[in-house]
């Protein structure tokens, strides 16, 4: 799903025109930006948890090269999905959705062999 399909359902669901659904998912991903900028956890009871990890400096390489490069710390966002969520997705109702019975990567060809 894209950025503008989400508007759209939005738009649908609540009734409102597009740009007032547009205006309401820039809101929505504005403060969940903000909040985990100042160091926030972001809890959606039956969705999931924002939260930002910390990423120590380390040593990589550039792999055109082989030279060793120095990698600084940095923040991520990370999230993780709710108990609920984990229901919903793995629920056995979720094997009648299309394309459900295709393995990833296996939907174009079906000449191949299943990745599993």
């Amino acid at each position: 799903m894209t950025k503008a399909e989400l508007v759209e359902d939005v738009a649908r669901a609540a009734e409102l025109t597009k740009k007032d659904a547009e205006r309401l998912v820039e809101i929505v991903f504005e403060s969940i930006i903000e909040s985990l900028n100042q160091g926030e956890k972001i809890e959606l009871r039956g969705f999931g948890s924002f939260r930002v990890r910390e990423r120590g400096a380390r040593r990589g390489r550039n792999p055109k090269t082989g030279d060793p490069v120095s990698i600084p710390a940095k923040r991520v966002p990370y999230f993780k999905p709710g108990k609920e969520l984990k229901e919903l997705i793995n629920d056995t109702n979720a094997s009648s959705l299309p394309g459900a019975d295709v393995p990833p990567g296996n939907k174009d060809d079906e000449s191949r062999p299943p990745v599993f």
